[in-house]
C-alpha cells in the first residue's frame, strides 16, 4: 500500500528563548494539521521523538487527549527519519489509514555533550577525549581527501552554498551569507574543519501527516508521495563515529546500504532524482555522502562543486533550505526538516529557493551515531 505526505509543518529552527521544545512540537503538528483542515481528534496514530527537550508523547497534553497510539521514538540523529518510517511502516501494513510523524528538540548553548557509557563505550573513551565528534569528523574527512585528491577549496564551497541558502529560507537559524573568504579564514577546529564549516546544536520542530496513497486527494490537492523509506546501521569495518579503531578490510558506510534499499524499494536510480538534502554535519560529511548515497563516484565532488552542479539551478541542487550548517541540528527535528523541504520543492511551494523545472522526485539523508543512516525517496 502506497503512502502520501498530505499535510507538513514547522517551527523555525534556531534559538527560541522562553519557548519549550515541547511546545515548538506542538506549534509545528498544528501548522500540520491546517494544512490538511484536519483536527487533531483525526489522527488514529502518532509517531514522535525527542533527545533533549522530553517525551514526544507528552504533547497529547496540549492537543488534546483522545486515546490514540503515540510512541516514542529515539534514534540519534535519525530520530526524525526514523518516527516517519515507523509511521509509513503503520500505514502500509494496512493497521491505520491516517497518522503523524513529528520531531522537536531545544538543545543548550555549546557543544553536543556525549555519554560514553550510553553510546556502549566505556568511561575511558570520553576522558582520554576522543568523545568529541568535531575530531572524528576531521579525521575522516582527511583520509577521504588524501584518498580521492579533494581540496579544501571544496569544503569552502559546500559551506558557502549552505549559508547562501539559508539567507532564503525564512525558517533557517543561519540567515546571513558568508563569502568564501569568510568561511576559508574562520578559526580551525579540527583540521582540516574550520568553524564555519560546522553545524550547531539548535531548537526547532517539523511535523507530518500521512495517509493511505489512494485517500490523498481527499485532503490536498498536492499530495507528496513517500515512495522508499529505508533505515541501516553499520557493519563491522565501517569507520563510524565513536569507532574505537579501524578494521584491516574497510566496509561500506550504512548510507551505502540505506541509498541502494531506497532506490530499489522506489524502483528509481541516482539519475532520477530532481533535488537532494544530504546530511551536513560539516563540510566533508556533505562531500562523503554525495557519493555514498549514489549521486557521483569518490573524487568527483571537486568539479561539481566547482560547476555548480549542487547548487540551486544546478544538476542536482543539494540543501537547498541551508541543510544542517544553517538551520542547526535539533536532534529530533533535523529528519523531518529534510522532508519538509523536499515536500516544499515538489509542491513547488519554496519561494526563493524554489528549484527550476517542476521537480517531480526528491530525496533525504540523514547520518547518525553510532553509524546509522535513513534515506527517503519521495514524488509528486
Amino acid at each position: 500500500m502506497d503512502v502520501a505526505i498530505i499535510g507538513i509543518g514547522i517551527h523555525p529552527f534556531g534559538r527560541t528563548e522562553g519557548v519549550t521544545g515541547l511546545e515548538q512540537g506542538t506549534h509545528a503538528a498544528r501548522q500540520a494539521l491546517a494544512d490538511t483542515g484536519l483536527d487533531w481528534s483525526d489522527m488514529q496514530f502518532a509517531y514522535g521523538g525527542s533527545s533533549a527537550a522530553g517525551a514526544a508523547d507528552t504533547m497529547v497534553s496540549k492537543l488534546g487527549l483522545t486515546g490514540l497510539q503515540f510512541i516514542n521514538v529515539s534514534n540519534g540523529c535519525a530520530t526524525g527519519g526514523s518516527a516517519l518510517q515507523s509511521a509509513y511502516m503503520a500505514i502500509q501494513s494496512g493497521m491505520f489509514d491516517i497518522g503523524m510523524a513529528v520531531g522537536f528538540d531545544k538543545h543548550p548553548r555549546g557543544a553536543f555533550t556525549i555519554n560514553p557509557e550510553g553510546s556502549g563505550l566505556g568511561k575511558w573513551y570520553g576522558d582520554i577525549g576522543m568523545a568529541l565528534t568535531p575530531q572524528f569528523f576531521g579525521m575522516k574527512i582527511q583520509r577521504y581527501m588524501h584518498d580521492y585528491d579533494i581540496t579544501e577549496d571544496a569544503l569552502v564551497r559546500v559551506a558557502v552554498k549552505n549559508y547562501r541558502n539559508g539567507s532564503k529560507n525564512p525558517n533557517a537559524w543561519r540567515r546571513k551569507p558568508f563569502s568564501y573568504e569568510d568561511v576559508a579564514e574562520s578559526m580551525m577546529v579540527c583540521h582540516p574543519l574550520r568553524k564555519y564549516m560546522f553545524c550547531s546544536p539548535a531548537e526547532g520542530a517539523c511535523a507530518m501527516i500521512l495517509c493511505r496513497a489512494d485517500k490523498a486527494r481527499k485532503y490536498t490537492a498536492k499530495p507528496v508521495f513517500l515512495k522508499a523509506v529505508a533505515v541501516k546501521t553499520r557493519q563491522f569495518g565501517s569507520f563510524e563515529v565513536f569507532s574505537q579503531s579501524q578494521a584491516l578490510d574497510r566496509a561500506p558506510a550504512p548510507t551505502v546500504q540505506a541509498s541502494r534499499a531506497a532506490f530499489e524499494m522506489a524502483g528509481v536510480g541516482p539519475e532520477d532524482i530532481d533535488v537532494a538534502q544530504l546530511q551536513d554535519t560539516e563540510s566533508g560529511a556533505e562531500i562523503m555522502h554525495m557519493a555514498e548515497n549514489g549521486f557521483c563516484a569518490d573524487g568527483d565532488q571537486e568539479k561539481w562543486l566547482q560547476e555548480g552542479y549542487t547548487e540551486i539551478d544546478g544538476k542536482l541542487p543539494v540543501n537547498t533550505d541551508g541543510g544542517c550548517m544553517a538551520n542547526g541540528e535539533p536532534v529530533g527535528a533535523s529528519g523531518l526538516r529534510q522532508v519538509y523541504e523536499i515536500c516544499l520543492q515538489l509542491r513547488g511551494e519554496a519561494g526563493e529557493r524554489q528549484v527550476p523545472d517542476n521537480p517531480s522526485t526528491g530525496y533525504t539523508h540523514v547520518y547518525g551515531a553510532p553509524g546509522l543512516s535513513g534515506v527517503t525517496v519521495l514524488t509528486t
